[in-house]
């Protein structure tokens, strides 16, 4: 059987979150397993404080990572994009409703005339939807590029795992390329199409074609209320991931020595120990919902984030613990004092 784009991403998801789920089983007989993920996963902080610095490269190469997104997202964008408006526009509700009522009123032959056609609103529909998930992704990781330029102030002895480098270039090439899977093979034959037609019949294989917002914000606009709720939740983990942020590239300013830490406090950090990663995983479920929950492969991407946010959370947790005595204390007091606020 013939493996297409979406059963490889599949399996690419499974094979990434897998490892993650077996070493945080809570069994003893893992712990050299749990361990050699967690060598993996190790960057930072956390990498400071271990031995194991072998096959790494400098954490300031998280830049690598959302250049390589915002370029590739944007290519998705744009060919998607192009291909929605030019070979894919949504027909109007008036000539859908009268095809329904030439159905109810007893022309079957006319409803099966155009049976293809309302065969093709469903296809045009899922084309639309991953122009609205690729909008999506291309404001997280224009922001997310933003924010390794201008807002975080990595340490010169910062470090991450080569693994783990790696891993999150699949992860940033994989992962738009997920929300747009379903009609990517479609989108790649029609630019191979149009780049061919160019190359034998120069500039007058061109058509004069106006381009007009509307006709592109109108489709986005019928997608549905699942779609706008889930950028709403999109959107509110997007500004409290840049508040977050925004509090950990300040610790910097506010430090004398380079490898010295303090508390951060503020917004999530009065929660939980990683608001950041939180906030992350309130973006991708924000995907998820937008995407109408019911695909597997975007499911997947959204298992493979919380399952590795989650693990590096937690060792995040433990060296806080290690780092500062009265860090559980401090957690609580915050808490309590949001709770009488």
């Amino acid at each position: 059987m013939e493996l297409g784009l979406v059963e490889l991403l599949r399996a690419a998801w499974i094979a990434g979150t897998l490892p993650i789920l077996i070493a945080s089983l809570p069994c003893s007989w893992l712990g050299s397993f749990h361990g050699l993920v967690l060598g993996f996963a190790r960057r930072g902080k956390i990498m400071q404080s271990s031995s194991h610095r072998k096959f790494t490269v400098p954490q300031r190469f998280f830049s690598h990572f959302y250049v390589v997104a915002v370029a590739w997202t944007t290519l998705l964008l744009l060919g998607t994009s192009i291909y929605a408006y030019r070979m894919t526009p949504i027909v109007s509700e008036p000539f859908f409703y009268s095809d329904l009522g030439s159905y109810l009123a007893g022309r079957s032959n006319i409803f099966s005339f155009h049976r293809s056609r309302l065969m093709s609103l469903e296809n045009r529909y899922r084309v639309w939807l991953s122009v609205f998930l690729l909008l999506l992704m291309e404001v997280q990781v224009s922001r997310r590029l933003f924010e390794t330029a201008y807002v975080f102030k990595y340490s010169a002895s910062a470090r991450m795992h080569i693994f783990g480098y790696l891993t999150g270039l699949f992860f940033y090439t994989a992962a738009p390329l997920t929300l747009c899977c379903t009609c990517a093979p479609e989108v790649l034959k029609f630019g191979i199409n149009e780049v061919s037609e160019f190359i034998l019949k120069g500039t007058s294989s061109m058509q004069n074609i106006e381009f007009h917002w509307w006709d592109f914000v109108n489709p986005l606009l019928k997608l549905g209320w699942c779609q706008w709720i889930g950028a709403v939740i999109f959107f509110w983990g997007w500004i409290h991931q840049h508040r977050c942020h925004a509090i950990l590239g300040s610790l910097r300013e506010h430090v004398g020595k380079a490898d010295e830490y303090v508390i951060p406090r503020g917004d999530w950090f009065e929660i939980v120990s990683s608001p950041h990663y939180l906030a992350e995983i309130v973006i991708y479920a924000g995907m998820v919902f937008a995407s109408g929950g019911a695909d597997l492969t975007i499911w997947l991407v959204f298992g493979f984030v919380v399952s590795n946010l989650v693990f590096a959370a937690a060792e995040t947790h433990r060296w806080y613990l290690q780092k500062f005595d009265n860090y559980p204390n401090v957690l609580s007091e915050a808490i309590e004092f949001y709770l009488i606020v």
